[in-house]
């Protein structure tokens, strides 16, 4: 065994910080969110902003409290996840590398990593759920934040 110093990187591994959503869509999530038939109206934002991870996630999220049939809750949380994959490369993530709770224009492809982790979880996917939790614990090593679990939806 060597006495030399082992020359680690102080500033850790990459950390990616998607864009943020546009204000327009933004609002229309929101509104969508709070009005009486929250599933047709975030359907509706979702088809009109196809790349929205907020529009995703959180029409994955009203679907499973919802009641709906899960399939339709893991549909959404898987598009969200993987609209979301397609925006992190975009961003210069090269499949490693921190994506965190901490900064808000994340919480969208988040939401939906972490959704689609309990619906399958919930259908019997085990092993899709432990794959979803573990990238979860890799792209933001304090998962879960307090706020993530008491209210997935809030913007902090």
């Amino acid at each position: 065994m060597s006495d030399a110093p082992v020359s680690l990187l102080s500033h850790g591994p990459p950390e990616t910080i998607l864009d943020p959503e546009p204000d327009d869509v933004r609002a229309a999530v929101a509104r969508a969110a709070a009005g009486g038939d929250a599933v047709d109206a975030l359907g509706a934002v979702s088809a009109r902003w196809p790349r929205s991870l907020e529009a995703w996630a959180s029409l994955g999220e009203t679907l499973e409290s919802s009641g709906a049939t899960p399939a339709l809750a893991y549909a959404a949380f898987r598009t969200g996840y993987h609209r979301g994959l397609d925006r992190l490369r975009a961003s210069g993530w090269r499949g490693s590398g921190y994506v965190r709770w901490v900064h808000p224009s994340n919480r969208g492809f988040l939401r939906a990593l972490s959704g689609l982790q309990r619906v399958a979880a919930g259908i019997g996917e085990a092993d899709e759920a432990e794959r979803c939790a573990l990238f979860l614990m890799q792209l933001d090593p304090g998962w879960p934040p307090p706020d993530a679990v008491a209210d997935p939806g809030t913007e902090v």
